[in-house]
């Protein structure tokens, strides 16, 4: 079936409340400073919006619905997505879809969390009924364990070393040192990657995010409407979203990207090597790989050997994550889905500053999340460009 194209509907404003290592201060203080901050960046008041999607871990206990409350929002259209890592692309694809059929005008979507001391220990608790019942009580609760699992199960099946893994890391360490929001504010080499301190074999410190306070924000909106307020825009090539792919697998080598990347490219019109840059979720390196390669880059398995021989970095031959991603800039929870496509948003429309690569024009952003044990049920990708690619 062919797809209906986004034609007419275009992403902007893209914003990033600064992440803190801690706060304790509400997720709805966070929410409330990405939506001003993308407002603000394109000269809207609240009363101006009428759609309004939310993605957060710890708004609990209230919903989408009880943010419009709290921020005296009166939407005529509202979502809450509940995806983790692949919320900002489901976010854009839902909104855009809603835009398009006129059900909203302007839709702000806001990714934020908050990290206070327990934060954390109270989000794995309840993540989930599965980690609920048959993982946190056993100690296994927590993504470090799950994707120790799927990295071993990845090695063993593909021959991939830590160096690989590594090539990943210390490169958007190197892409942080330009961001001046991320928190990881010292080069890594090869030689530190490897020296840290394991956490769960065989992932090791600087594989795993850093838990962060922090929002991310966009606007979706008509492009008549961004030319009318002189806003830079970037387009909709593709999308695509799976859930709970391969559920047959013992362990997950693959997502859901890979039933529908044919799909995803043929409605882009190009493919993987047209893109100028790349942000995968890269909550750990491993799937940064397997997005890779189940997004058509490579053959599976061969994820390690193609991104081997290519320079990662924001002057690179393959721009990956150029803002640092979470491994490198933090993981403001749900804004963890968010962050590679707003960064997208800013380098395609040429706004990224000192991540700015050269001569951006398309971009492919990819989600993944939900972690239950051996496998993330969420994935989505989307392809972007810029107003004169």
């Amino acid at each position: 079936m062919t797809r209906m194209p986004y034609d007419g509907v275009v992403l902007t404003a893209p914003f990033t409340v600064p992440y803190q290592r801690y706060s304790n201060d509400a997720a709805h203080f966070w929410a409330a400073k990405g939506l001003r901050g993308t407002l603000d960046a394109a000269g809207l008041r609240p009363d101006q919006i009428d759609g309004f999607s939310v993605a957060s871990f710890s708004l609990f206990p209230d919903t989408a619905v009880g943010l419009t409350q709290h921020l005296g929002l009166g939407p005529r259209w509202l979502d809450h997505i509940p995806m983790g890592g692949a919320s900002g692309v489901v976010a854009l694809r839902r909104a855009a879809r809603a835009v398009q059929a006129g059900d909203a005008d302007i839709v702000a979507c806001v990714a934020a969390d908050t990290n206070q001391i327990d934060s954390f220990r109270k989000l794995l608790t309840a993540f989930s009924r599965f980690a609920m019942d048959a993982s946190y009580p056993y100690g296994s609760g927590g993504p470090n364990a799950n994707f120790a699992l799927i990295t071993d199960y990845y090695m063993s099946e593909y021959g991939a070393t830590r160096e690989d893994f590594g090539h990943l890391a210390v490169a958007q360490r190197a892409n942080a040192l330009r961001n001046p929001n991320a928190l990881m504010k010292t080069p890594l080499t090869m030689q530190q990657y490897l020296a840290a301190r394991p956490i769960a074999d065989p992932v090791a410190l600087f594989d795993c995010v850093m838990p962060c306070a922090g929002a991310e924000a966009f606007l979706i909106m008509r492009e008549d409407e961004a030319r009318q307020r002189n806003l830079p825009f970037a387009r909709i090539g593709a999308t695509i979203e799976r859930h709970n792919a391969f559920a047959e697998d013992p362990v997950q080598l693959r997502g859901g990207w890979a039933v529908d990347v044919d799909e995803l490219w043929q409605m882009a019109g190009c493919g993987p090597a047209d893109m100028d840059l790349v942000q995968t979720y890269d909550d750990y390196p491993v799937i940064s790989v397997m997005q890779f390669e189940d997004l058509g880059f490579c053959e599976k398995g061969e994820g390690p050997a193609f991104l081997r021989e290519r320079d990662l970095t924001v002057t690179g031959d393959l721009p990956h994550n150029t803002s640092g991603g979470q491994l490198s800039a933090g993981q403001a929870g749900a804004a963890g889905g968010f962050i590679g496509l707003v960064e997208a948003i800013r380098q395609v429309t040429g706004t990224a500053g000192p991540t700015q690569v050269a001569d951006a024009g398309r971009a492919l952003v990819s989600g993944f999340g939900m972690i239950n044990y051996d496998r993330g049920v969420c994935s989505a990708a989307a392809v972007l460009s810029g107003e004169s690619a």
